[in-house]
């Protein structure tokens, strides 16, 4: 039976509360790098990337892809170990398009990982545009060994914005990719971006709603950093504009969690820059203290009725 938080007789579901509901116990995270790089990058699309995208290609916290897959999750396991007790563990391919590579090889690295005994899951982040049929058919393969993931960035809706970061994908592109994994039955995990340059909040709600609508499994709510090393950081510099404060960014988030179907799996309310590529907002630093808000907002606002939504710092990784 799933855990649940509850607001206006809508459901919070939290990732941590579908792990444990899931595998019956903690389940954490291991950052993977399978070194490879994204059509906006290697020239096929572009060659400087997403304007917000680092070098790292948003996987920053990721193992070293000099590494062995199963040398990466040895190294991230004992890194955790030192801090926890937990015995599961979801491979989290993060760093730039992991399905961008010929398929002989993808299959390696994700068998590879997925053998491993003490992955529960594979969880691929992936652009909408490099998911072929031959992918997909190995995603199907995969999914019958381990619960398979694939995270597609979306980031807003609005061409004009999507023109402005560079996405290099359209919409209907990205309607087709959920569609095809929907349909055979693969986890779909949506990332937008909140606070992107010239956005309002009504236009970012209408990105929310639009994909809330969709066959997809989870969300991730990323607040925009700018970091150092990026275009964005230049665009910043020569064209200043507004960034979230601290309370107006948790309670916006409030606004987003009412408007989310109580199925939909919330695997991220924040986001955490590298501190030191990180430009602003820099009070995103203290991930603790941005959830902590959150919960307070929740707590004041009336709609919540009072009801226990404890967020305890052992799970802050997993909200």
């Amino acid at each position: 039976m799933k855990q649940t938080q509850f607001m206006n007789g809508k459901r919070y579901y939290s990732l941590d509360s579908y792990l444990k509901s899931t595998f019956g116990e903690k389940v954490y995270r291991l950052s993977l790098n399978a070194g490879m790089t994204c059509p906006n990058r290697d020239g096929s699309l572009g060659d400087r990337g997403c304007i917000f995208c680092s070098a790292g290609g948003s996987g920053d916290f990721a193992a070293s892809k000099f590494l062995s897959i199963t040398d990466q999750i040895e190294q991230a396991k004992e890194r955790l170990l030192a801090k926890t007790s937990c015995r599961k563990f979801i491979a989290y391919f993060q760093a730039y398009t992991n399905t961008y590579a010929p398929v002989p090889y993808l299959r390696r690295i994700f068998m590879e990982a997925i053998e491993h005994p003490d992955i529960v899951a594979l969880s691929i982040a992936t652009r909408c545009d490099c998911l072929s049929e031959e992918v997909l058919d190995l995603l199907v393969e995969l999914n019958q060994i381990k619960p398979v993931w694939i995270e597609i960035g979306l980031q807003t809706i609005h061409e004009k914005t999507h023109q402005l970061i560079r996405s290099g994908f359209t919409l209907a592109q990205f309607e087709d990719a959920v569609n095809a994994l929907q349909e055979r039955n693969i986890t779909t995990i949506v990332h937008l971006i909140l606070g992107l340059p010239g956005e309002t909040k009504e236009m970012m709600l209408a990105s929310l709603d639009y994909v809330c609508k969709l066959p997809i499994s989870g969300l991730k709510l990323q607040l925009l950093h700018v970091l150092k090393g990026t275009d964005l950081a230049d665009y910043y510099e020569a064209h200043p504009f507004p960034l979230f404060t601290l309370e107006e960014y948790c309670d916006f988030i409030v606004t987003c969690l009412a408007r989310i179907p109580e199925h939909i799996v919330i695997h991220r309310l924040t986001g955490d820059g590298p501190r030191n590529l990180l430009i602003a907002p820099l009070w995103s630093t203290d991930k603790k203290r941005v959830l902590n808000t959150i919960l307070r907002n929740l707590k004041l606002t009336d709609t919540w009725q009072g009801k226990d939504l404890s967020i305890h710092g052992r799970t802050i990784d997993n909200l």
